[in-house]
C-alpha cells in the first residue's frame, strides 16, 4: 500500500491524498489528528478482500495539500469528505473514523444519513471530552514557537508511545511513519492549524440529533487507551440507538497498530461479510 504513491483527488481548490485498494461495498477511512492514511496500512488489504476500501489523508494531513487559509475542523473536514465521497463516485458507503475520524463520522451521519450503510467509531473523540491535553498544549504560544523551530522527536515517540499497548511494535519504522509529515516547516504548520481548528461545539451541537440517527453504528475502544476515557464510548452506546459497543483489551490509543486482526474481525461481522 504503502510502497505505491497516492491517488490524488482536486476537492474544493486542494488536493486530497488516499489510497484505493479492494472491490465491493465502499469503505472509507478515515485518522485523526496525529496521524494519516498509514495508520491504516495492516488493515487495509484485510478489508479489501471484500470492499472497496479508501484510506484518505485529510486535508492539511499526510501526502494531502496544507493550506493554512481553510478551516481544519470536524465540520469542514465532514463536508469536505462529502465532496470528495461524491467525486470518487461512491453510493451509500462505510465509514470508519478513528480519533477525530470518529467524530467526523458522528457529524457525517447527522448531516448525510443518506449517504451512509454503516459507520464504525475507533477511540473516537466525542461531546465535550475533547481536545485532549496534548492537542491543547500545541495552542499555547511557547509550544507553538519550539514546534516550529524543531521536532522534538523524543517528545513525539513518547506520546505514540503512551497510545501502544504493545511497546515493542513502536519501532523506528512506526515512527518514521508517524513522523513523516512532521519532518517539514509546511507540515507543522498544518499540524498546529489542525489542533488551532478543532472545536468541541461541532459535535455538542449535534448531540440530540445523534440520539435519533438511524445509521447503524459500532464503537470500538482499546481498553488502554490514556487520551481517551471510557466514558467517551459508554455514552455514545447509551445514546445512539442500536448501537453496539467492542470494548478490546491489550489495545491502546493506537488501535490499529495493537489489535489488526481483532479489528478486521469486528469490522468485516458489523459490515455483514461472513466468514
Amino acid at each position: 500500500m504503502y510502497g505505491s504513491a497516492p491517488q490524488r483527488l482536486r476537492i474544493q481548490g486542494h488536493e486530497l491524498a488516499f489510497h484505493r485498494q479492494g472491490r465491493g461495498a465502499p469503505l472509507l477511512l478515515v485518522h485523526g489528528i496525529t496521524t494519516y492514511s498509514f495508520i491504516w496500512q495492516q488493515l487495509l488489504p484485510l478489508l479489501a478482500l471484500n470492499h472497496d476500501v479508501v484510506a484518505v489523508d485529510l486535508l492539511g494531513c499526510g501526502d494531502s495539500d496544507k493550506p493554512l487559509d481553510v478551516s481544519y475542523s470536524v465540520t469542514s473536514h465532514a463536508e469536505r469528505l462529502e465532496a470528495f465521497t461524491q467525486a470518487l463516485g461512491f453510493g451509500p458507503f462505510g465509514f470508519i473514523g478513528h480519533d477525530i475520524g470518529g467524530g467526523i463520522a458522528q457529524r457525517f451521519a447527522v448531516k448525510h444519513p443518506d449517504r451512509l450503510t454503516h459507520a464504525a467509531v475507533l477511540n473516537t473523540v466525542a461531546y465535550d471530552f475533547w481536545p485532549v491535553q496534548p492537542i491543547l498544549t500545541m495552542r499555547t504560544p511557547i509550544v507553538r514557537q519550539l514546534a516550529m523551530a524543531t521536532l522534538d522527536l523524543g517528545a513525539f515517540k513518547l506520546i505514540v508511545k503512551r497510545g501502544v499497548f504493545h511497546k515493542d511494535r513502536v519501532t523506528s519504522e512506526l515512527m518514521a511513519a508517524f513522523s513523516k509529515p512532521l519532518e517539514t516547516r509546511e507540515g507543522r504548520k498544518a499540524f498546529l492549524h489542525f489542533a488551532e481548528s478543532l472545536d468541541n461545539r461541532d459535535l455538542t451541537s449535534i448531540s440530540e440529533e445523534l440520539r435519533h440517527t438511524q445509521v447503524p453504528f459500532l464503537i470500538i475502544r482499546g481498553l488502554d487507551d490514556v487520551y481517551l476515557s471510557a466514558e467517551i464510548a459508554q455514552k455514545l452506546h447509551r445514546e445512539i440507538p442500536g448501537s453496539r459497543l467492542v470494548e478490546m483489551a491489550e489495545a491502546g490509543h493506537f488501535i490499529q497498530v495493537d489489535q489488526p486482526g481483532r479489528l478486521v474481525e469486528e469490522l468485516n461481522a458489523f459490515l455483514g461479510v461472513r466468514p
